[in-house]
């Protein structure tokens, strides 16, 4: 996606319509600057964009249902239409589409109360032909705009930046995997995978009615089986749901708790417990991880000293009886009677005393390929009893890691009891409740946790029972042709689902892989801190630090979680252009992609000021930036003037009497920020800012 302009029309601030307001997309100009004071339109420029292409806003926008200009609706009649909407033309995969969206106020005066209504939006996406005609498109332009940028990803593309730490704190963490996946074209493997299992299903269904009695028994069965899967897997995404309603809860909960008074230290110490004891629990499961990697590939060595005993024994022999190394070589003795001459000058003919006087030498000349080959096993020999000395060690330090780790837990579930049960005794009746309340939900997660295990517990069991089944089918007599057909289908059917889900894990751990080292990089770049990024399974954000060896939680600053999400927000971008070039991304090209940022340098330092100024362009395509004067700071104009395409400046015009006027001087020329509106009302226009 790459945004050409946008268009408003009586949205919030903007009094009638604005011109058009046309963004900076070159390759070496890709940035548009947007100049304005706090509260004069360019978070609504912002969540214009975000309107129009998902009907969503900013956590900063206030009122969103309040979206008409009210100048507008106060010269209205009572009962007529106030129309407004927002107009972005944007292209992709090398067609440009036009996404309009509006909605409608209407003034009622109720006794002597008067009233707005708000009509539901309406929206509406054109896209231009070969012939540079616009039509409609023929999918819906939900559909459309989703498939280009999904709905649930919009937020890491227009952002308010003096929020975005809230990335890394996100509660929707599984939208934020999935959708990252989307972008990849893996639903396309989603899809194949259904289909094939549904194509399956079908075949079983034939096999079914050609086969004999034993077959159809076993296929019911098997289809049984499968349903009883399919609503056990529906369950277990219900308990996902429910732990992370539960968890909302909680946090919920822990938050009101350390509001009330009495408590904040105590509920301060909890909070620090429970985050020691989720880093001991991620560091046990780490350990144990490495200690399973390490047997896996290194156990083989232990097994080895008796075969080494022999081969050493084996290898002294010869070395004891000179056959190692040999004094002479076969080669060379066979040389000397093929050339039939001895070292001496003396004749070699065969059947001659000399002749068979050398050759008698073959008995007792060594094989040169065996001295090397022996050779270099004593080498490797060697290697492999120092590989099981350092495995043995890395295994201690890894099993006293484990108990240490062990200890700890066992250790900070003691204290956090002690904190419950300080808690659950307080003299103070709400407390008293909001801890019992927690402990509700803590029950209550334990108990979905419980399910959880035991169902997937119960779909492996059926998935075993499956296998027998396939293999009963598979064997049972198969006397006519359909028959035969219709279980070659199956079995094809079923090896390409099993591919094709292989090559789907395959392919996201790929990608999250590469995409947590581009974080790690990216965010280096920024950073001067120590700090490592890490993205789990689920791309929960996270940065850690190595204290004696051990990587632990870091407790990160607001501005070092902006740099963190900028850093994903950027290698995303890096990583799907990057697939995109080598052809791994399935789908359309979805490697180009608009960030919008308003007020991103707010609470930044510095250093950091600069080093996100430099980097952001160089990731995003295109980079629409919206600051106020203070932000446009030396740093921040200095590395990114270069690249600038296009830039504006919000002009509010205020109706306040004697208002304090603001300009601001860009490329010599004044521009003012706010000034004396010529009229009974205030509104802001957009003014195009010269580069000639």
């Amino acid at each position: 996606m790459k945004l050409i302009s946008i268009k408003l029309f009586n949205f919030r601030c903007f009094y009638q319509q604005t011109p058009e307001i046309v963004l900076a997309r070159s390759d070496d100009r890709n940035i548009t600057v947007m100049h304005g004071n706090n509260g004069t339109g360019k978070t609504s420029l912002l969540n214009g964009f975000t309107w129009v292409l998902y009907e969503k806003f900013t956590a900063a926008f206030g009122d969103p249902e309040q979206l008409v200009n009210r100048q507008a609706i106060a010269e209205s009649q009572p009962n007529q239409a106030v129309e407004c909407w927002a107009e972005v033309l944007f292209e992709h995969d090398s067609k440009r589409y036009r996404v309009k969206r509006q909605c409608r106020a209407y003034k009622r005066n109720i006794s002597e109360e008067r009233i707005i209504d708000y009509s539901k939006s309406e929206l509406l996406l054109l896209v231009s032909g070969d012939d540079g005609r616009w039509t409609p498109h023929k999918q819906m332009p939900e559909a459309v705009i989703n498939g280009i940028l999904p709905k649930s990803l919009h937020q890491y593309f227009f952002f308010d930046g003096e929020r975005i730490e809230q990335i890394v704190r996100s509660d929707n963490r599984n939208e934020i995997a999935e959708a990252t996946k989307k972008l990849l074209g893996v639903q396309v493997l989603d899809n194949a995978i259904k289909h094939l299992k549904e194509a399956k299903k079908s075949l079983e269904e034939e096999l079914k009615s050609v086969g004999d009695a034993q077959t159809k028994t076993l296929i019911s069965q098997k289809q049984q089986i499968d349903r009883d899967i399919t609503a056990l897997e529906a369950r277990l995404e219900e308990i996902d749901r429910e732990v992370e309603c539960q968890a909302q809860l909680r946090r919920d909960c822990s938050q009101r708790l350390a509001e009330l008074g009495g408590v904040e230290e105590i509920q301060k110490r909890r909070e620090a417990l429970e985050a020691q004891e989720r880093d001991n629990r991620d560091n046990l499961r780490r350990v144990k991880n490495e200690l399973k990697q390490a047997i896996s590939t290194q156990g083989y060595s232990v097994f080895l000293p008796n075969a080494i005993a022999d081969f050493r024994e084996l290898v002294g022999g010869l070395h004891e009886r000179g056959e190692l190394p040999a004094d002479i070589k076969q080669t060379f003795v066979l040389d000397l009677l093929e050339r039939q001459r001895c070292i001496c000058g003396a004749e070699l003919h065969e059947g001659s005393p000399n002749y068979e006087q050398v050759k008698t030498w073959l008995d007792k000349a060594g094989l040169a390929d065996v001295e090397t080959a022996t050779l270099k096993l004593e080498g490797f020999v060697d290697e492999v009893e120092k590989q099981a000395t350092d495995f043995w060690q890395g295994i201690d330090t890894k099993q006293a890691n484990i108990n240490h780790l062990k200890s700890n837990i066992s250790r900070l579930e003691l204290e956090l009891e002690a904190i419950r049960d300080q808690l659950r005794h307080s003299p103070i009746e709400d407390i008293r409740q909001m801890q019992t309340r927690i402990d509700q939900v803590d029950r209550k997660v334990e108990d979905l946790n419980l399910e959880k295990g035991a169902k997937q517990q119960k779909i492996t069991d059926y998935r075993l029972q499956i296998e027998n089944l396939s293999k009963q089918i598979k064997n049972s007599k198969q006397n006519e042709g359909k028959q035969k057909l219709a279980q070659k289908r199956i079995n094809a059917a079923q090896e390409a689902i099993d591919l094709l889900i292989d090559l789907k894990a395959n392919r996201n751990e790929l990608f999250r892989k590469q995409l947590e080292a581009r974080i790690d990089q990216i965010f280096s770049q920024i950073s001067f801190k120590a700090l490592t990024p890490r993205l789990s399974e689920k791309y929960e954000l996270s940065l850690v630090e190595t204290v004696a060896g051990q990587e632990v939680q870091s407790g990160a600053s607001t501005g070092e979680n902006q740099i963190l999400s900028l850093s994903f927000i950027g290698s995303i971008i890096d990583c799907v252009r990057e697939w995109s070039k080598t052809g791994l991304v399935m789908g359309p090209d979805s490697s180009t992609f608009p960030i919008v940022m308003d007020s991103p340098f707010g609470s930044l330092d510095e250093i950091y000021r600069r080093q996100v100024a430099r980097l952001i362009p160089r990731l995003a395509n295109q980079l629409v930036v919206m600051v106020t004067k203070t932000q446009w700071r030396i740093e921040v104009a200095e590395e990114m003037t270069a690249r600038i395409g296009k830039e504006y400046v919000f002009v509010f015009n205020s109706n306040k009497p004697d208002p304090q006027t603001d300009e601001i001087v860009l490329y010599g020329t004044s521009y003012p920020l706010v000034r004396e509106s010529a009229y009974e009302y205030e509104y802001t226009e957009v003014v195009e800012v010269s580069h000639g």
